[in-house]
């Protein structure tokens, strides 16, 4: 309880913090992506792999990152994760790969989750991306600079969304 509040303080105080210029590229011009999500079920994970395949095959370099929940699996190595344990009682980052990700300035950033992970916000919130895109919830919009409305709460709706409106944009 106590350490979920000093997250939140901390994940404020990197919002305000972060003076990264945000921007978005025209999807064309676009090389670098960032994919952040929690890990959940084997079927979320292929549906990542597949997301990836799709971007590569556009010609785009894509570095995942994952929460790994401490009652989950991971179900292979090709991803890089993180857990609760890579926070500090005071909401420090311990990570080098999560600390890396998050200096990492991709072109897009998509957060692929149906509901807000506190741990995962955090990095949001730290993040040196250029355009953070994710779903639309309440008090969700300081950490995108764009925001997907789904009535679905279904992961492949939401990784449908993203594709479809970012590689639209000119």
């Amino acid at each position: 309880m106590i350490m979920s509040k000093l997250l939140e303080i901390n994940t404020k105080s990197h919002l305000k913090g972060n003076k990264t210029l945000r921007s978005y590229l025209p999807y064309k011009q676009a090389d670098s992506i960032g994919i952040i999500f929690t890990v959940e079920d084997k079927q979320k994970h292929y549906m990542i792999k597949d997301f990836i395949k799709k971007l590569e095959q556009d010609g785009k370099k894509s570095k995942v990152l994952c929460y790994l929940p401490e009652d989950k699996q991971n179900y292979e190595f090709l991803f890089d994760f993180y857990s609760e344990k890579d926070f500090s009682f005071w909401g420090k980052l311990t990570s080098d790969s999560a600390i890396k990700f998050t200096n990492t300035a991709f072109d897009y950033l998509f957060y692929i989750d149906t509901e807000p992970n506190p741990l995962i916000l955090n990095l949001l919130a730290r993040s040196k991306a250029k355009c953070r895109i994710g779903r639309h919830w309440d008090d969700g919009e300081s950490f995108f600079e764009f925001m997907l409305e789904s009535t679905a709460n279904d992961t492949k709706a939401l990784i449908d969304g993203i594709y479809r409106y970012t590689s639209i944009l000119h």
